[in-house]
């Protein structure tokens, strides 16, 4: 039998009102040490698994599933389903349907139309789970904190995507963010920067490799090219290149110049548009890259091809 000695201050045994007991973890009872007594109501004190040495018990925990905020969002409420017309108990489903509706808190109806929102953009940009809770986190703060009013559900989740896969390194761009979701640019930078003020949130940019390894993935390039990106991207942190330039720019001005080193047909328009700027921000960078960076053999490589 498998006994422990529990001091409980909170609890008190009736008959002598002493506060040490003993637990029997076979018999689920707490017996009080001084009299005997045996508690009716006991806490549960056990495991919800079985141990078979001190190993186990020591290396077991008792937990739970890890809590997701979009278990929670979507556990809120259920809804009545719908009843073809003709079927039985049609006209009471109706009304049942009517006054579900009408008793649904506001927050409910907004936190389920801000998840459904939510789950179609991640789907659009294809992000990791991880910040699509994020994002959800970051929108059930802005809803306490009344952040929220007078601005559009769909404005308030782009602009938590976008935070959300800053905080995660998640290499997407403004301009990406802003064809999933339809919203207008001046619109989301406003609202993405009063979020980031109003909940104390500290943005550090993207590493511009990430950057590199997202558009040479979506241009199908070879190992080779994406290696001579990044070794030039770093070439370009060590002269201070990128500092004040946007991270899309620096790495599809990169991609540029290694498809020219390897001979791959890749024009600046193709980089552009998986890049989400334009070919005039690529020959900016690249321009600075040659100068600065002295990359003879490219130059020359570029001298030699007319633009493709």
């Amino acid at each position: 039998m498998v006994q422990k000695l529990i001091k409980k201050e909170e609890l008190k045994c009736p008959v002598c009102g002493g506060t040490e007991f003993v637990y029997n973890e076979k018999t689920a009872e707490l017996i009080c040490t001084k009299c005997g007594y045996v508690m009716e109501e006991v806490p549960y004190l056990g495991k919800e698994y079985r141990t078979i040495n001190n190993e186990d018990v020591e290396r077991r925990s008792r937990t739970g599933s890890a809590i997701k905020f979009s278990n929670m969002a979507s556990s809120l409420s259920t809804e009545i389903g719908r009843v073809e017309s003709g079927e039985e108990d049609y006209s009471l489903t109706r009304k049942l349907k009517k006054w579900q509706q009408r008793s649904t808190s506001s927050y409910e109806r907004n936190l389920k139309l801000a998840q459904q929102e939510l789950k179609r953009i991640s789907s659009f940009l294809q992000l990791p789970k991880q910040v699509e809770e994020t994002a959800l986190k970051l929108y059930l703060e802005a809803v306490e904190k009344g952040l929220i009013r007078g601005r559009s559900v769909e404005n308030v989740v782009a602009s938590c995507v976008y935070i959300a896969c800053r905080i995660h390194d998640v290499a997407r761009t403004i301009d990406e963010i802003i064809k999933a979701s339809n919203i207008h640019k001046k619109e989301l930078g406003r609202t993405y920067k009063h979020l980031l003020q109003a909940l104390k949130i500290k943005i550090t940019p993207i590493e511009v490799t990430e950057y590199v390894h997202r558009f040479s993935s979506l241009l199908n390039l070879p190992p080779e090219v994406i290696t001579t990106s990044v070794e030039i991207v770093e070439k370009a942190k060590e002269a201070d290149i990128t500092a004040g330039r946007g991270p899309a720019g620096v790495a599809a001005a990169a991609i540029y110049l290694a498809c020219v080193k390897h001979g791959i047909q890749k024009t600046q328009k193709d980089i552009a548009e998986v890049a989400g700027i334009t070919e005039v921000t690529i020959r900016n960078r690249y321009k600075e890259m040659l100068e600065k960076l002295k990359l003879k053999d490219i130059e020359a490589k570029l001298n030699s091809v007319e633009e493709w």
